[in-house]
């Protein structure tokens, strides 16, 4: 994704018109262009003044990023591109930094993307706001209360999958520094029909599908309900599933928001099982009866669907169904039974399940306010959010679109009252004169639906309330002989002669001239719908059952407060709701967000020109722009003004150094503006026409493309010169150096002529020289010559007569040693000719094994112990004498070894050959303690004078000083101890006060424990009896298993002349007190890598997991 571009006004790079207030011309066909074309372009947001319009993109667009949220906050609104993020920010620090309570109204019809705009303004306030655990729980907590209202208050209809069937309005509380404490939500005219009628093509409510969706089947059990949807008449079985909707993930996504938000697991429960009962009692079904006085009555058909839902409510069967089958009138002391007839029977059911659903909705809203409310005391800022239904115009339009049609006639009056008012205010604040403004003022259609005494909702009241045959059409005709002569109401049936002929108002109908139109309203069913009558059985069935939930629903059914005053109706309930409403809104600061729905596909890229047409008719946003422009189209702050435009006068650029309204001044003076184009106020500058505004633009445009072509001559020109001053710097370089290199190449040449020139003069001096040398040393040479040939000839002649004479006295010893030996050989020739064969075989034997002896000599490997290395047997009969002569060697070297110990040496390796003998091929943990001297005191006690309280508490000498970790006997966790091990006794300390904790005699140890794997657990058992064993064995931990272990047999041994038992088992018994546990060890993966843990299992089992 493309990086924002950055803006500094709105009015950069824009497209379209960003701000319709500056539309020109204006009219309905500029508006619906102007939108269109930032549609196509993904410019969804635009303004008019500070009110932003919302299109609908029906997709995902990449500007609710992290990134998006700093580049709004803390920006001025007309900074930056329209976006709902500058109205939330605008909002925000309104509320944060001035102490102004704000309120954001979001309106539309449905499918428009109100409920996600709320969410977006709640993201982006939680987002910017404070920091902090606690603050970040309420953002939370505020944040999850949005899936669990919209399961239970959404559904799909065929504008919408996520349509919201109910008004909200949340008060998010504030403190001082802006950081969220909590909030309170109010909710309005829940559309409860929906619970038992559907209309093509929509659903129920999200929860039912989602409930039968993604429970697990346990749950489906316990609620006794089937995943199968066909099985409850109350569910539509035509949208059942929505495309890219998962109703499993979302339930999942329900029941976390809940628990988020604070419901307790019950709580959860007792909801889901007023909502299964809910789904239960659309299949209850009745049959006609005949009684002998022959009225009709009401049977139910299968009793098993109502067993189950006295089940889950715990009501006794026979009293709910009595009151599907009767129903009790009071008045005064008389109590009068009817029975109800089949019709009336169903009427009575879906009273029963509308009324149900619609409490407990009431219900959930209060118990999330519960959770969400501040829990200080202090003073609170308020920012509320009204997301509502909009205006809506069906081909069937009834009771609920009349109400919901009131709701915005209302919002539309305080926002035309309010829209006026912050205009006029801002005109006062900056001592401009104020100009009457003309616009339709729709009071006159607010007192037409609400007056006291001949309002349509007051003359309703008074038909539910009159005795006597009360119907639909009798309700009209009252509204035809009061209202027939207001201009705004319109009935075929009144006295008004100009509708008589209007084939376009059937008779049963009447018709009202809302600010949005034209609304048609069937008048069937407004008596009932206004009635919301429940019969008072049920509620008294309801205020019996054992369920403490749907008790609570149902106060008015607790026989000892009945009360015979008839309930107010839904029309009046409403009224007072929508009073209350506007009250809150007058108090705060209002803000405003229209959402607009581009198609009824619900498909991305499409622009229905006449359905935006009709939405921005009901809106009111022509209305609205007249409004803002009416005076003033454009104002703005002077610096930013000055700033914006000061290129536009050789006076201000680059810089003004007076006070900026003078700058402006000065500018507007320059261009030649008319003056009643443009008014100055006390901090801002008032442009009446857009087209004022529009030409300082195009000015400005063509004032920047004159800059850019000076800045790009002024930059050109600037590159020229700094090219050729580095040319002419690097030419003046390159001169000198070549004049070096030529004064360096001549230096060069000069020398080398003067070497040759000196070398052939010394040449030829040195062979002058040597030729006189060789002159006198070859007079010399002669000389010694001729004295060598005379000695070497007197040599010469004395060394024939020394070898003449020698040669005589070697021939007599020959001939001697010849005859002797003839004179041998004669007188033992018998002799040697007998044993020649064993003499010949003693003597090859000697020879062999005298170059056997002398082979060895120069082969024999090192004197090291270790060294294997041994050379080959030459001949296989001396095999033994090999062997032998190997081990011989062996000892030899051994003992020569140990001849060089000390006898702290001895006693080390005494000990690591004791170590030997007790775990060699028993502990998996010997192995890797050969290689490691048994060093003893390791803490060095004497040395430190962290433990001179511990040194001085004892007075034999320490033989072993290490930190162990002692097991806990309650729940196997470890705590450091140091292990002091004397010649007497085993001692254990604090390893951080040095104190001494336990002190255990040598005679009272039995045994000591251990497992065969490569752990450092091991136990110390103590004897029976003794003082040392009341609290019963020591369990330790240690790194020196092996020394400790081997330490302490050798100082038993040594001391009680009695052999400490070693036991090497992976499952052994320790005793705890008085009791005997198992100590067991088993293979496992560790998450803190190789070190072995230690879990106490039960109070027999302590396990110790070896990775």
């Amino acid at each position: 994704m493309a990086k924002m571009e950055v803006k500094t006004s709105l009015l950069d790079n824009m497209i379209g018109v960003g701000d319709m207030v500056l539309l020109e011309p204006l009219n309905e066909e500029t508006v619906i262009n102007n939108l269109k074309k930032r549609f196509d372009h993904n410019e969804i947001y635009t303004y008019i003044g500070s009110v932003v319009i919302s299109v609908n993109p029906y997709r995902s667009l990449p500007i609710y990023s992290p990134e998006k949220v700093e580049d709004y906050r803390n920006r001025n609104f007309y900074e930056l591109s329209p976006h709902i993020f500058a109205l939330s920010d605008e909002a925000y620090r309104s509320l944060r930094d001035q102490d102004k309570d704000q309120c954001i109204l979001i309106t539309g019809e449905s499918g428009a993307g109100k409920t996600e705009a709320s969410k977006l303004v709640m993201s982006y306030v939680a987002a910017v706001c404070g920091k902090g655990a606690e603050v970040n729980q309420v953002k939370e907590q505020l944040l999850q209360s949005n899936p669990v209202l919209e399961a239970f208050g959404n559904a799909k209809t065929v504008r919408n999958d996520n349509s919201s069937r109910f008004g909200k309005y949340m008060d998010i509380e504030f403190d001082f520094k802006g950081d969220p404490l909590g909030g309170v939500i109010s909710n309005y005219l829940l559309e409860k029909s929906r619970v038992v009628k559907q209309a093509g093509g929509e659903r129920n409510f999200h929860v039912f599908y989602q409930l039968l969706s993604g429970a697990s089947e346990e749950l489906l059990n316990k609620l006794k309900l089937e995943r199968d949807f066909s099985r409850y008449n109350y569910l539509s079985l035509d949208s059942a599933k929505v495309n890219g909707v998962d109703d499993a993930a979302n339930f999942r996504t329900v029941r976390n928001a809940m628990q988020i938000v604070g419901f307790m697991d019950h709580e959860v429960e007792s909801v889901l099982e007023v909502v299964a009962a809910v789904l239960k009692l659309g299949n209850i079904e009745f049959k006609p009866e005949s009684r002998v006085n022959g009225l009709d009555e009401s049977k139910i058909k299968d009793k098993n669907e109502l067993k189950e839902i006295c089940e889950l409510t715990g009501i006794d069967q026979s009293v709910l169904e009595r009151a599907f089958s009767f129903r009790t009138v009071e008045a005064k002391q008389e109590k009068v039974s009817t029975t109800l007839n089949v019709a009336q029977a169903y009427y009575a059911r879906d009273a029963l399940a509308k009324n149900l659903y619609s409490r407990l909705f009431s219900w959930l809203v209060n118990r999330i306010n519960e959770s969400i409310k501040a829990q200080t005391k202090v003073r609170k800022k308020v920012m509320g959010v009204l997301d509502i239904y909009g205006f809506e115009i069906f081909e069937d339009n009834s009771f609920e679109q009349f109400i919901i049609n009131y709701c915005n006639e209302k919002l539309q009056q305080i926002f035309i009252e309010l829209t006026l008012k912050e205009e006029q205010e801002e005109y006062i604040r900056e001592d401009i004169e104020w100009t009457h403004i003309e616009y339709f003022n729709n009071a006159i259609i607010c007192d037409l639906i609400e007056n006291n005494t001949n309002g349509i909702l007051a003359m309703l009241d008074e038909e539910c309330l009159r005795p006597g045959t009360v119907t639909d059409e009798t309700f009209l005709e009252k509204l035809n002989q009061v209202c027939a002569t207001h201009q705004h109401f319109e009935s075929r049936m009144s006295k008004c002669s100009r509708f008589l002929n209007d084939t376009s108002l059937p008779h049963s109908c009447f018709r009202i001239q809302h600010y949005a139109g034209k609304v048609l309203y069937q008048v069937e069913g407004f008596v009932d719908k206004n009635n919301d009558l429940l019969y008072r059985d049920l509620s008294q069935a309801m205020w019996k059952a054992g369920h403490a939930l749907i008790k609570s629903l149902f106060p008015e059914g607790n026989p000892a407060k009945i009360n015979l005053k008839r309930p107010p109706t839904a029309g009046s309930q409403f009224k007072a709701s929508v009073a209350t409403l506007m009250k809150n809104l007058q108090t705060k600061n209002p803000n405003y967000i229209r959402c607009i729905k581009p198609n009824d596909k619900k498909a991305a890229h499409i622009f229905n020109e006449g359905l935006v047409c009709h939405q921005v008719r009901y809106l009111g946003l022509l209305e609205n722009v007249r409004v803002r422009r009416a005076g003033y189209a454009f104002r703005q702050a002077y610096e930013p003004c000055l700033e914006r435009y000061k290129m536009l006068c050789k006076q201000t650029w680059p810089h003004w150094k007076g006070p900026a309204r003078a700058g402006v001044e000065v500018l507007f003076n320059e261009l030649e503006i008319p003056v009643e184009e443009y008014s100055f106020g006390r901090s801002k500058i008032f442009i009446r026409n857009p087209r004022t505004l529009f030409k300082l633009e195009d000015l400005r445009k063509q004032r920047l493309e004159d800059l850019a072509t000076l800045i790009q001559k002024i930059y050109r020109g600037w590159k020229c010169r700094t090219h050729f001053l580095l040319m002419r710097k690097s030419q003046i370089v390159m001169a000198a150096w070549y004049r070096r290199y030529a004064q360096q190449k001549r230096y060069q040449q000069i020398k080398s002529s003067t070497l040759v020139i000196q070398s052939y003069i010394r040449g030829w001096k040195a062979r002058k020289i040597l030729r006189e040398l060789k002159h006198q040393k070859r007079c010399e040479e002669a000389a010694t010559t001729i004295a060598a040939y005379w000695h070497g000839t007197q040599a010469r002649r004395e060394l024939k007569r020394l070898k003449e004479e020698a040669r005589r006295k070697h021939a007599v010893a020959v001939i001697w040693a010849y005859w002797l030996g003839l004179k041998v050989r004669r007188e033992y020739r018998k002799f040697f000719r007998a044993n020649a064969g064993k003499k010949i075989y003693e003597f090859t034997l000697q020879r062999i094994v005298q170059k056997y002896f002398l082979e060895m000599k120069n082969k024999v490997p090192s004197l090291s112990p270790i060294d294997k290395n041994w050379p080959s047997r030459p001949y296989l009969f001396l095999d033994s004498t090999h062997k032998e002569l190997k081990s011989i060697f062996h000892l030899w070297r051994c003992k020569k070894y140990r001849d060089q110990f000390t006898d702290q040496q001895k006693l080390i390796y005494e000990e690591k050959l004791e170590a030997s003998e007790l775990f060699k091929d028993k502990k998996a943990l010997y192995p890797s303690s050969v290689g490691q001297p048994f060093q003893g005191p390791y803490l060095e006690i004497n040395k430190n004078p962290k433990y001179k309280k511990l040194k001085d508490a004892i007075e034999e000498k320490i033989i072993i000083a290490e930190v162990v970790n002692k097991i806990n006997r309650a729940n196997g966790k470890s705590t450091s101890r140091i292990f002091l091990l004397t010649n007497n006794n085993l001692l254990l300390a604090d390893q951080k006060s040095g104190q001494i904790k336990s002190e255990v005699p040598l005679v009272d140890v039995t045994k000591v424990s251990m497992s065969s794997q490569n752990d450092g657990f091991f136990a110390v058992h103590l004897k029976e009896g003794s003082e040392a064993a009341s609290k019963g064995d020591f369990l330790f931990s240690s790194d020196h298993l092996i020394e400790m272990a081997t330490k302490l047999y050798r100082t038993t041994l040594s001391q009680t002349k009695q052999k400490l038992n070693i036991e090497i088992s992976d499952e052994f018994l320790v005793q705890f007190r008085q009791d005997k546990v198992c100590v067991k060890f088993i293979q496992g993966n560790q998450k803190n890598g190789s070190v072995p843990t230690c879990k106490r299992k039960n109070n027999r089992l302590l396990e110790v997991a070896v990775p």
